[in-house]
């Protein structure tokens, strides 16, 4: 096929240079100032007085902080599927689906015309980045597979859809773009996640993959599949895909993910590129080496705000832009964007490891967030202690998630429950130790917790329950959410939630070991 990848190494030249000498702050002020320029006329521009807000301060002050639920509340759910002139001028003709990590109901994430070629702009820099990494890249002489959801979207109204946001970017490709995409359309449709992998593992094997994007866990089983499909080759993607360039993984945190990773690119050059990326729109993609932090897209139609975590349901929450944000704080990130989004709490956590040019590490989730005794463990800190817990007794964890123990009467102490699943079957002993490293890594990363677990006295030492391989796969497939976007939620403060987890587990004998 004709090797495209001379005109995007043009395109990436340009967008280079102008990266190189972007004011990131002067930028963001006039993506606000066209944002409230073009949805002055709106419903809610006109109720805000958009038309007379002319610095950040005014728009701060005038628009205060929302979450979904007030949006559909106020704005979208009088008049859903239909949102014209809401909150956006015209009328939106997409809705991407997505469900809270710990609550589980779904949301209509509104997606404009405008935020679907803000997505795109930010692939193009994605691959940017990477043809700046690797010179001598042939990334667009073959295909770019996209391992998402599938591209089968609901009409809700004549000309309004909903589905997962990849079936949205694949009806959004232009017919003269498709040849570098993989799969076609059809086979793209397919709704059953099991058969959607085995079918396109099997298409895939035939096929010239220079691309690779998706959640790491789902890549994963793709590649499982794969070795299933050929045993009698190295499981390695040297041995399925030769000229496999690039690797677009987001949306969980890749460290528990990256040594069998590493393991499958041995013997390549794959350029493992992380990029944050949500429903509301394309937020940041690494530019440098791993770890060294995501660069904030801050020409894309989305202005950012950021709210310290600590901070963010007081009645009257500092709110920072990138002229006044610091860097090693954990803040609560917050959208003004293309879709009609208005000082939207995101629900996603970040620090600035530097702010010229912006740069930030994802840290977790809002919700992501444990503190019931005190604690106050983040994200962050919980996936850093159990990947070096992993680490103690040799194991990789394939995925896991924490619910508070609270206790049952007066004088007991509560503590943690961790559901884990190893990529093997361990025994008990490494279970033990398992336990016992997760608590000292823990009470490393967070101090707050080091004392409540001093002498056993505020909380119980972290308590384990080992589930067999597969089994929070079987548990997102019984729940109708396998594949795609849906991940397993990394902490359930639900009660309904962690009761019909243990059930499913319990029910289908898939607990094999636990810690008292």
């Amino acid at each position: 096929m004709f090797d495209a990848t001379p005109l995007l190494r043009l395109f990436a030249g340009h967008r280079l240079k102008k990266l190189a000498h972007d004011d990131a702050q002067q930028t963001q002020r006039l993506v606000l100032l066209r944002l409230l320029r073009r949805a002055r006329h709106t419903e809610f521009g006109q109720k805000h007085r958009f038309a007379d807000i002319s610095d950040i301060t005014t728009f701060q002050r005038r628009v205060p902080l929302r979450h979904y639920e007030d949006f559909w509340r106020e704005y979208w759910g009088r008049s859903f599927p239909i949102l014209k002139n809401l909150c956006w001028p015209g009328t939106i003709p997409y809705f991407a689906l997505t469900s809270g990590t710990t609550t589980g109901k779904t949301k209509y994430i509104p997606v404009s015309r405008e935020m679907i070629a803000s997505n795109k702009r930010g692939v193009l820099d994605a691959f940017t980045y990477h043809l700046r990494a690797h010179p001598k890249s042939r990334v667009l002489a073959g295909k770019n597979f996209m391992l998402g959801g599938s591209t089968s979207l609901k009409q809700e109204a004549p000309g309004i859809y909903s589905g997962d946001l990849s079936g949205i970017a694949a009806r959004e490709v232009p017919w003269w773009v498709r040849p570098w995409f993989f799969p076609s359309l059809h086979y793209a449709l397919i709704a059953d996640w099991e058969t959607k992998i085995d079918t396109l593992a099997r298409l895939a094997l035939h096929s010239d993959i220079r691309t690779i994007a998706g959640t790491p866990s789902w890549v994963l089983l793709f590649f499982a599949k794969l070795a299933e499909i050929r045993p009698d080759l190295p499981t390695r993607t040297t041995s399925y895909f030769p000229n496999l360039e690039l690797f677009l993984h987001g949306g969980v945190n890749f460290e528990p993910y990256r040594r069998q990773f590493e393991n499958l690119f041995q013997g390549s050059t794959v350029d493992m590129r992380e990029v944050y990326t949500a429903s509301e729109g394309f937020i940041a993609v690494a530019d440098r080496g791993y770890g060294e932090g995501l660069r904030l897209m801050t020409d894309h139609g989305i202005f950012y705000e950021f709210v310290p975590v600590e901070e963010i349901e007081s009645e009257k929450p500092p709110r920072h832009w990138l002229g006044s944000v610091e860097q090693g704080v954990n803040y609560a990130v917050v959208l003004s964007t293309c879709a009609g989004l208005w000082s939207y709490v995101l629900g996603d956590t970040v620090r600035f490891v530097e702010r010229h040019p912006p740069r930030i590490l994802v840290t977790g989730r809002l919700s992501y967030f444990l503190s019931v005794f005190g604690e106050h463990l983040i994200g962050e800190e919980i996936e850093a202690a159990v990947e070096t817990a992993a680490s103690a007794i040799g194991q990789h964890v394939v995925d896991y998630t924490v619910t508070p123990i609270y206790p049952s009467e007066p004088g007991q102490r509560g503590g943690h429950l961790f559901f884990v699943e190893f990529s093997t079957r361990i025994d008990d002993l490494s279970l033990t130790r398992f336990a016992q490293a997760l608590d000292h890594a823990l009470g490393d990363q967070n101090e707050d917790y080091r004392t409540h677990r001093l002498k056993d006295f505020g909380m119980a030492a972290p308590r384990i329950a080992a589930v067999l391989p597969g089994s929070f796969a079987a548990w997102l497939k019984a729940q109708g959410k396998l594949g795609g976007q849906n991940k397993v939620p990394r902490v359930l403060h639900d009660p309904a939630a962690v009761r019909a987890l243990e059930e499913f587990l319990e029910r289908e004998q898939r607990i094999y070991g636990a810690t008292s």
